[in-house]
């Protein structure tokens, strides 16, 4: 009997080089020793070398990794206390301040970064670092909230009265029962924070100002010339990202086998 061809298979290979393989591209002539990115000469660290010592370049990455880790805790630690106070809240105020969240994520970052460009021209607002930085905390707080409101729905409202009971302050009930129980919905609300404050670009180009450029906004200033320093610069990048991510997923892993293991002793 002949075997059926999988077409499953096919379409699932065929998804993953449509994302993986540019990826593979980027990295492999980022070794290039030429400024081809057609044609591979011999490897090569020099773009690396010259990303290094490119000053414009390296404050690219200062400014996005200083930006993405004040708007991530402080997005955080604002979408927090919000979605905490909306678990007590009434189901109206729920229902509309719900409501107003999921805006900034349903429209166009066209539209958001376009509105932000104008408030902060009508308030008189000059752009640059602090523009830059209130605009991504205002558009990752409602990535914040929706992660941790979930787990709220989940959470046995008695515990927080039981806490109080035992003799816990509100302060210390918040601290010491409820953000233990959600804390999975705030570290996936900072993880995806930071990604989408380090990733922006539409935001970012429209609310920066003269001299201040993230790593996205500089690349789109260079895409007019040939830069293998952007190889170089998005290699580290995918490496750094596939670290955390290993880590992240092997030491769970790890530390759930501990734990199986010092049972089973």
């Amino acid at each position: 009997m002949k075997k059926k061809f999988n077409y499953q298979k096919l379409y699932l290979a065929l998804i993953i080089a449509f994302f993986y393989l540019p990826i593979v591209y980027v990295v492999f002539f980022s070794f290039n020793a030429s400024r081809s990115l057609t044609n591979f000469t011999g490897f090569s660290l020099r773009w690396y070398q010259k990303m290094f010592k490119t000053r414009s370049m390296m404050e690219s990455i200062y400014y996005s990794l200083i930006i993405a880790v004040i708007a991530t805790v402080v997005s955080t630690l604002v979408g927090t206390i919000v979605s905490i106070g909306l678990s007590k809240s009434s189901k109206l105020v729920k229902q509309v301040v719900t409501q107003v969240n999921n805006l900034p994520m349903l429209n166009p970052d066209i539209v958001t970064a376009i509105g932000l460009m104008l408030l902060f021209s009508t308030l008189a607002i000059p752009t640059g670092f602090g523009t830059l930085l209130l605009a991504h905390i205002i558009f990752c707080i409602p990535y914040v909230i929706l992660s941790i409101m979930p787990k709220l729905r989940q959470l046995d409202d008695n515990l927080a009265e039981a806490a109080l009971d035992l003799g816990c302050t509100p302060i210390q009930a918040l601290y010491k029962v409820i953000i233990p129980q959600i804390k999975e919905g705030i570290v996936s609300g900072a993880l995806v924070a930071f990604t989408m404050s380090f990733d922006d670009f539409v935001i970012s180009y429209f609310t920066t100002g003269p001299g201040i450029n993230n790593i996205s906004t500089y690349v789109y200033a260079t895409t007019k010339r040939i830069n293998p320093s952007v190889n170089a610069l998005s290699t580290l990048i995918v490496i750094a990202i596939t670290v955390v991510l290993l880590f992240a997923n092997v030491l769970p892993m790890l530390r759930e086998r501990r734990k199986n293991n010092e049972e089973t002793a």
